[in-house]
């Protein structure tokens, strides 16, 4: 007889909410695998392969055939040459032992958190943003606190927000984004200014996701720590550098914060996939590859942002880089997520319900990857026009 199982989830494993985009994603695999078609727009994952000489890079490194484990912050040479990036880039000089290579952002931001937070400790979070922001967090025990996004502000966050919600509820640390997710609005270089002058005055650790860095549409981009020598920034090679399952992305960190993360970081995974490594240092030497696949994102932002409003999507949020386009569907449904899965069903488009981005008023949004190529934009909109009878 079987007995009764003495297994029982964690406080922390129920408050984890599941990522939408991920389930999205699912779903549209199991149709994929029934044999039917799928536009994938749900997911910030780049069509477009890793560069080519990231790939031969790869391959050398299996050819030598011994894949070791490296130092927990990363390889030196990989960490230098992150280095030279600030440096021709934005201007920026950092010593080398300031860079934590990592396996993927993700990594970083349980890093960044686990140095900087107790349990029980509030973080500012952008609403709408990116939900997984949300979800480390409370498995961590922290708090996430909503930095809820004005129309006004162009929905970016400001100097004046980051003070009305440091006084209503008080935060420990305050986290950004720029280009965001889910709309690739940019935080002007004035205001990130003042954004980080604002938490330095308040005393508040300031954390800047910077991974959509790269992906620009005009509006200048810049790294926080062109303003604030103390800001722990998080990147990745995932997003402009099409290395989405490389695993492998970077922090920039204060000199006292060194030695923890480097302590966390040995006993949480002891160092980043070797491999990924050595393809990241080749990525940096693909440029011109790479600004040819931005430029095909450059034209399907173009083609979203005039198809898009005349189907009935409003109220789209400023897309000035990354690859999304955030959209109101108010005037279509008032379920997101039930829109979302009919669309999939019935046009085999797929789309992320803004449940994921924003509890209070995603449930009348979508979000759209543009990250595919040229012709699978057109189809989708033709096909979600025609589902629409537009």
């Amino acid at each position: 007889m079987p007995t009764e199982s003495s297994l029982s989830l964690s406080r922390r494993a129920e408050a984890v909410a599941p990522f939408l985009a991920m389930d999205v994603m699912a779903e549209a695999g199991a149709r994929e695998r029934r044999g039917e078609g799928v536009i994938h727009m749900e997911v910030g994952q780049p069509s477009a392969p890793a560069p080519r000489t990231v790939i031969a890079a790869a391959q050398a490194a299996l050819a030598d055939g011994r894949i070791p484990y490296t130092e927990a912050l990363g390889m030196p040479v990989l960490r230098e040459r992150i280095v030279r990036h600030y440096a021709e880039t934005y201007g920026v000089r950092i010593a080398p032992e300031r860079v934590v290579v990592t396996t993927g952002s993700s990594a970083g931001f349980v890093l960044a958190f686990l140095a900087l937070f107790d349990a029980g400790a509030r973080v500012g979070v952008p609403c709408p943003g990116y939900p997984a922001y949300h979800g480390i967090l409370r498995a961590l025990d922290l708090i996430p606190q909503p930095m809820i996004l004005r129309a006004e502000d162009r929905f970016a966050p400001t100097s004046a927000l980051l003070r009305e919600v440091h006084a209503a509820e008080t935060l420990s640390g305050v986290l950004v984004m720029s280009p965001a997710n889910p709309s690739g609005t940019v935080i002007e270089p004035a205001r990130l200014a003042e954004l980080c002058a604002t938490a330095r005055a308040l005393r508040l650790p300031f954390i800047s996701d910077e991974i959509y860095h790269g992906l620009g549409y005009g509006v200048p981009t810049a790294t926080a720590l062109q303003f604030d020598p103390d800001a722990l920034v998080i990147n990745s090679f995932s997003k402009f550098y099409c290395m989405t399952g490389w695993r492998i992305g970077w922090m920039v960190v204060p000199d006292r914060l060194v030695r923890p993360i480097e302590r966390l970081a040995q006993n949480l995974y002891i160092s980043a996939p070797y491999l990924s490594q050595v393809a990241a240092l080749a990525a940096f030497d693909a440029l011109d590859e790479i600004g040819a696949v931005r430029d095909g994102y450059a034209r399907n932002r173009a083609l979203l942002l005039d198809a898009l409003p005349g189907l009935g999507f409003t109220g789209i949020h400023p897309v000035d880089g990354a690859f999304y386009l955030y959209a109101d569907i108010a005037k279509l449904s008032g379920d997101a997520t039930d829109f979302c899965r009919r669309m999939l069903a019935e046009t085999g488009v797929a789309a992320t319900p803004g449940l994921d981005f924003d509890p209070g008023e995603g449930g009348h949004h979508v979000r759209f990857s543009f990250a595919g190529s040229e012709e699978a934009c057109r189809e989708a909109v033709v096909r979600i026009g025609g589902w629409l009878g537009r």
